[in-house]
């Protein structure tokens, strides 16, 4: 009896000869015959009434075909995540530079670029707030009529105020963090055609292809079946493609004009005009004992949204709830205030503000440390949770608590580090230091539904199908999924098809967001694949005469483990369940157990599981230059249980990548960013030598015990970054990233650059 089990193997990626190969249509490569190219014209101006839209001389451009405004959306004009207040187009007012305020359709880039330049618009300047401090103060500009504070969550338990009072010591410092951009490797782009039966069809790079659709057939007043939306192969997303960018401009011209279009940002258009990474300024108060036990902690954290909601609401409910770290706490009171400005607009990027609550809460773990004359891995060590720990929140932890686990791992490493590697380098002007930076995330979204289906279904030759909205950017979640369903039904994963991302096939698997779709989808996928193996076995009772607890699936057959060459094949009973009208499609589902956070003091249970990890950061810094290289990260993380292994790795891998980004280089400033040229990513000469652990502690209510991986990643090493740095330098850093001037300056501070000695 052939049996495949196929969890933990690290299978070939589905779709990755393709992409080595080239032969993945991204959706920038994607050109239907004839198509017009679309482009966007953004507002120049930061708050300004629209007077008039003149594009008289727009229209008389050779190969114009049409421009669109505001009043061409036969729909309702208006779009958001979690919030409704973001126009496709610019009605009466925009908020921010990069307000979309027309679009042009022409025949090719040429004609649309020259149409952009001539069309004429009059504005009637508004009063602007750009900084989120000043924009709830009572006489500020409002950037939406209902006022400029978008959302404020609390979460609070005990008495912390008086508990400071007890404490051996208390650590007070305010945090801040920057805008970042995405920059994915594939621009935003999309394209588009009208189907024979008159159905839209727009093909985009997105992390959600039904909430495109249905912020589509909105914009448009038009029914469901009339728009579908399929997810190209997509080249990275981290939270940009979560907002809708080149889908509904699409679909607004294919309504109209009904030829086939094209629209694809520049890497111009998508800095100005797509989400960013929120800033968030945090001012945290952390008390403990004299052994070092956490005690109290008081937080009170500002997010800048800009000029729309996006995802503000989320990144405001997950920065206060994970504001105490991994780590056990008896009194907290943490607030964060999310706030409207004429900056451009904030959402999801990798992390949801767990990234900037870490550079807080990590480096007050190492300032009480150093106050307590204690070991910073000890510390953490000392108060992290387990099973039985209460949260800020108040949920009560049970299984699958991984980060001593985690810290546990990374000790040797750090041992190893500070006993022989500190002291090697013999360059006075080089300063190497060694950060510990540890973390938790909760899994899917915080406090509410976040639901997923999915389908199997077998066809009446045996042949099965797996049907996912599950977007898959990279990250592999379709091979994942496909390992789970092959797992429950006793086949190769080869002998699996797929069907990803279409909204005319799958149904609903919610965003590729906040590292749920393994866990979450994983979830959903599991049930529609044991609903069909019910029905395989139940089929096999009546053929093989025997009980269903004898019977398993293997191999393609209902097969009596008693007795392996008695076996009836899943094309046998699959004709059979045809003939008798027995349905062969199943849905799965599954929605996390979760308890919505109380609005006065948060509590509840935001998320049914949390996944764990610590960093280990070796730094060397240039105390005459400012320079910070990262040597070495060594990364534990808890995922529950590895499905795919090197996937995990990967994702521990581009994770660290990006967090080297956060911690010393990526900066957006609105004022001067434009393009790659004034923003500074990490290359592969700026990687270190990772070295990735999968710590496995598997979760009772994850697929196979999993959770999962994706922004935990990125959370620890910016804290562990700078942990090493302030361990170099003797001087911390409070301002992210921990750039050239910065590092330079806290060098000079500290007297570490001094020139006689290094000379």
């Amino acid at each position: 009896m052939k049996t495949h089990d196929t969890i933990g193997k690290s299978i070939p990626r589905i779709g990755a000869i393709e992409r080595l190969l080239g032969k993945s249509l991204f959706s920038a490569d994607m050109e239907p015959d004839h198509a017009m190219v679309l482009k966007v014209l953004p507002s120049d101006r930061d708050h300004a009434r629209i007077v008039k839209v003149d594009t008289t001389d727009a229209v008389r451009v050779a190969g114009v075909v049409r421009i669109f405004t505001a009043q061409d959306i036969p729909g309702r004009n208006i779009t958001g995540i979690i919030n409704k207040d973001r126009p496709l187009l610019a009605e009466g007012k925009v908020r921010s530079r990069g307000d979309a305020v027309a679009l042009v359709a022409a025949e090719n880039t040429h004609f649309a670029a020259e149409a952009l330049n001539k069309i004429h618009v009059t504005y009637e300047d508004l009063p602007s707030v750009h900084n989120p401090e000043e924009a709830l103060k009572p006489n500020a500009p409002k950037v939406h009529e209902k006022g400029n504070l978008l959302f404020a969550r609390k979460v609070k338990k005990g008495d912390p105020e008086s508990t400071f009072e007890q404490c051996a010591v208390v650590v007070e410092k305010t945090y801040e963090t920057s805008f970042l951009e995405h920059t994915c490797l594939e621009p935003d782009a999309g394209a588009g055609y009208v189907a024979p039966d008159g159905q839209l069809v727009i093909m985009a790079s997105t992390q959600n292809p039904h909430y495109d659709h249905s912020e589509v057939v909105s914009l448009l007043g038009v029914p469901e079946d009339r728009v579908r939306i399929i997810q190209a192969a997509t080249g990275g997303g981290f939270g940009s493609k979560l907002d809708l960018n080149v889908q509904g401009f699409i679909g607004l011209a294919l309504y109209h004009l009904k030829r086939p279009v094209i629209c694809t940002f520049s890497r111009e258009e998508s800095y100005r005009m797509t989400a960013k990474r929120h800033p968030l300024k945090m001012t945290l108060k952390t008390g403990a004992d004299k052994n070092g036990r956490l005690m109290a902690m008081t937080a009170r954290m500002i997010c800048d949204t800009g000029a729309y909601g996006s995802y503000g609401l989320a990144v405001a409910s997950r920065a206060p709830v994970h504001a105490t770290g991994p780590y056990e706490m008896d009194h907290v009171d943490v607030e964060c205030l999310c706030v409207y400005t004429n900056n451009p607009f904030a959402g999801a990027m990798r992390g949801f503000g767990v990234p900037q609550a870490a550079f807080a809460h990590e480096s007050q773990m190492d300032l009480l440390a150093k106050a307590l004359q204690m070991d910073p891995l000890e510390i953490r060590k000392r108060n992290a949770l387990k099973p039985g720990s209460q949260t800020a929140t108040r949920q009560q932890l049970h299984e699958s608590v991984g980060i001593q686990d985690c810290l546990h791992a990374v000790t040797p490493y750090y041992e190893e580090a500070l006993k022989d590697w500190v002291s090697l380098e013999s360059d006075p002007s080089k300063q190497r230091g060694v950060g510990v930076g540890a973390m938790w995330y909760g899994i899917g979204n915080t406090g509410v539904q976040n639901p997923s289906t999915a389908h199997m279904e077998m066809d009446p030759e045996g042949g099965l199908t797996l049907y996912t909205g599950c977007a898959d950017i990279g990250q592999g979640s379709t091979t994942v999924l496909t390992q789970i369903a092959a797992q429950v039904l006793g086949i190769s994963p080869e002998d699996l098809r797929t069907v990803v991302g279409d909204t005319a096939y799958t149904s609903n698997a919610g965003a590729t967001s906040a590292s749920r779709q393994t866990y979450i989808s994983g979830n959903a996928v599991k049930d529609a694949a044991k609903k069909l193996a019910d029905v395989l076995l139940t089929q096999g009772v009546d053929l093989l005469k025997r009980p269903k607890t004898e019977l398993v699936l293997a191999d393609g057959h209902v097969v009596d483990y008693k007795n392996p060459n008695h076996r009836v094949s899943f094309s046998k009973i699959a004709a059979r369940a045809t003939k008798r009208g027995i349905p062969l499609r199943w849905q799965g589902y599954f929605d996390p157990p979760t308890v919505p956070l109380d609005p006065e003091t948060g509590k509840g249970e935001p998320y049914a599981s949390y996944a764990y990890a610590c960093h280990v950061a070796l730094v060397t810094v240039d105390v005459l230059t400012g320079e910070v290289i990262v040597n070495k990260v060594i990364a534990a993380h808890d995922v529950g249980r590895a499905i795919h292994p090197e996937s995990v790795k990967g994702q521990i891998c581009g994770g660290v990548a990006m967090g080297v980004g956060f911690a010393v280089m990526e900066e957006y400033d609105p004022s001067k960013t434009e393009s790659m040229k004034d923003y500074h990513i990490p290359t592969c000469s700026d990687m270190p030598e990772i070295v990735p652990i999968i710590v496995e502690s598997p979760e009772p209510t994850g697929p196979f015990g999993a959770k999962g991986v994706g922004e935990p990643a990125l959370i620890p090493t910016a804290p562990a970054i700078i942990n090493g740095i302030t361990n170099a330098i003797g001087k911390r850093i409070y301002h992210l990233p921990a750039n050239l001037e910065r590092v330079l300056e806290a060098s000079i501070q500290s007297g570490k650059f001094n020139l006689k000695e290094v000379a």
